[in-house]
């Protein structure tokens, strides 16, 4: 699963299919530290955040009303992370299958109401422009790329530790291409 470099770098069996580039410290690095400088640029509000929102961590019934399961990475977060990930998480975790990534009507239908609660229990208004809509839906795809970065990095140290029956270095291997 990981071996060393001729410069001490751990490398890890998981590529890209961009470029075929072995996965590595170094390179895990070097993309933090370049989301982190272009995303402390984003004005994106930190709020308590679920953090693992795939679908069936969301349970709704025929009235409309919706509750949220598994707590467990729930923390406080970067708004846009939470909802990116969400947005992720369609395309399923066993099976990753890019193409049930939501649509961009569904995304900007998603976001609207989305806004319009939080601006109601924030500040009582719920008014929202399309600015404010595509506003939101911009940072989502950019905070979407650390919730793939994220998901990688777990499923490496869960391939490492855990003794679930699960093809972590897949699952990886298809976070870590999403993101390039």
């Amino acid at each position: 699963m990981e071996s060393e470099d001729g410069r001490g770098f751990h490398v890890l069996n998981v590529r890209s299919s961009a470029d075929g580039e072995t996965l590595s410290l170094e390179i895990i690095m070097r993309e933090m530290e370049e989301l982190k400088s272009h995303l402390a640029r984003i004005n994106s509000p930190v709020v308590l955040c679920h953090n693992d929102l795939l679908t069936e961590n969301v349970i709704y019934n025929q009235e409309g009303a919706v509750k949220f399961i598994d707590y467990e990475y729930a923390d406080f977060n970067y708004q846009a992370y939470d909802i990116g990930n969400h947005f992720n998480e369609f395309a399923g975790i066993d099976n990753v299958d890019s193409s049930l990534y939501p649509s961009d009507e569904l995304q900007f239908d998603w976001l609207s109401v989305y806004l319009e609660s939080f601006k109601r229990c924030s500040t009582g208004d719920s008014a929202v422009t399309q600015t404010e809509v595509q506003e939101l839906y911009e940072q989502v795809c950019q905070f979407s790329l650390v919730a793939h970065l994220f998901w990688c990095l777990w499923a490496l140290l869960q391939a490492k530790h855990s003794t679930i029956d699960f093809d972590f270095q897949r699952y990886a291997r298809a976070r870590f291409n999403y993101y390039f």
